[in-house]
């Protein structure tokens, strides 16, 4: 019980800290949000070193958790990674600063004018497993955005996204900026997580970033606002009129390229006409790679599908493949199944991409494109803070100016109402 008072406490005070942080940072210049992030970003890059060996001590956690290949993989970084870190921090940074932005005005015929601009929400929780490059995603987002962030990292990930938030403080420190602006919850005790979700008082909305098991316990516990990015149970329907060369360069990259994270590939819709050809040749292709293909009737793969095989997310070298009878029959499998997160068709028939595009309500739909390209990061926003899935608010890649609402001002001429 003492733990718990203490984590109470300890929660408290990050949340007054953040709100009085918030504050200041919600009218900070775009100058010296910028040079924040600037400096953060030569502070990771000086700190690799550092960043890789908190990182050795992570892996060995997860290996001792028992951690999938695929989580492992989500887990490490080394200087390839850590410099992508680093040109997310300064793709952040060059980005227009969104706080203050008109996004319309206009005249009343009563002698008002008025300005809708955007304005940041405040303070931002977010709550994310594994991977550690999230704790400079999210705290640059949450600062361009002028909002002030609480960032609970997962137990896998403690070590390293210590070592990343000291940079990310560094950068605060050198622009003059409020240190609490981005905030660690330091102990891996989960009570703090659940302090997160009653802090109705400090947080204005949580962003869960992880698998569905913390999904549905933040939107079950939540008590504040949540941008919920659900997981990614992503589909690539296989057109008759799909150029065969495309389909192979998609599906394998879809798949393959990384099966962890949340845009990969994880059911595979064959229409009829080109299952025994274009579909048997993309299975092949598939297995020849090391995926295990879970085949539906009518299709030969890895081992038989069951209905288990369906709205799965795997994150693993598996996908489940399956026949439909045209575009319609691949649209009702992922009303039923899919997650709206991400979706794609492979045709070169203008009029099936028309009615996928229009018939689905996925916050990403693709055609002819790798899914492995929903990431905000390949959108142009620098970084994501995640892919909302929900329809309020924010949807889809979950950038600086999904961090922002906006205010009214207005103004006149001494104008009073009759």
């Amino acid at each position: 019980m003492t733990d718990i008072v203490n984590i109470a406490e300890m929660m408290a005070d990050i949340g007054k800290r953040a709100r009085a942080a918030s504050a200041e940072l919600g009218h900070a210049s775009a100058e010296r949000k910028h040079a924040a992030l600037i400096g953060a970003a030569y502070a990771v890059w000086d700190n690799r070193a550092k960043i890789i060996d908190a990182n050795a001590k992570d892996l060995d956690y997860g290996r001792e958790k028992g951690l999938s290949p695929a989580m492992m993989d989500r887990l490490m970084l080394n200087e390839d990674r850590i410099r992508g870190i680093v040109d997310g921090l300064r793709s952040v940074a060059e980005q227009a600063d969104p706080v203050g932005a008109v996004l319309a005005d206009w005249d009343q015929p009563n002698g008002l004018h008025i300005k809708r601009v955007r304005t940041p929400l405040g303070v931002i929780g977010v709550i994310y497993e594994s991977r550690p490059n999230v704790t400079a995603d999210a705290g640059a987002l949450c600062l361009k955005s002028g909002n002030a962030v609480i960032l609970r990292g997962g137990s896998e990930s403690f070590h390293s996204s210590r070592a990343i938030h000291e940079c990310l403080v560094a950068g605060l420190k050198a622009a003059n900026l409020p240190e609490d602006a981005i905030q660690l919850i330091p102990t891996r005790d989960r009570e703090a997580v659940a302090a997160m979700l009653r802090a109705v008082d400090y947080i204005d909305v949580i962003v869960p970033r992880g698998g569905k098991g913390l999904v549905g316990l933040v939107q079950r516990e939540a008590r504040v606002p949540v941008f919920a990015h659900l997981e990614g149970i992503v589909h690539i329907y296989i057109d008759k009129a799909a150029d065969p060369e495309k389909a192979l360069r998609v599906v394998l990259n879809a798949k393959t390229r990384r099966t962890g994270i949340c845009g990969a590939a994880e059911c595979l819709l064959i229409h009829k006409d080109v299952a025994a050809t274009l579909g048997a040749d993309l299975i092949k292709a598939l297995m020849d790679k090391g995926v295990r293909v879970h085949a539906g009737g009518g299709l030969s793969g890895t081992d038989i599908a069951t209905d288990d095989d369906w709205g799965r997310e795997y994150l693993d070298m598996d996908i489940a493949a399956k026949v439909v009878d045209d575009v319609d029959g691949a649209i009702a499998h992922i009303r039923q199944y899919g997650s709206n997160h991400t979706d794609c068709i492979i045709t070169e028939d203008s009029a099936a991409v028309a009615r996928f595009f229009e018939r689905l309500d996925s916050a990403i739909l693709m055609h002819n494109s790798s899914t492995q390209f929903a990431d905000g990061g390949e959108f142009g926003m620098g970084a994501e803070i995640g892919i909302a899935t929900g329809k309020m608010h924010a949807r889809g890649p979950v950038g600086a100016e999904q961090l922002t609402s906006f205010k009214y001002l207005v103004t006149s001429d001494g104008a009073v109402r009759g």
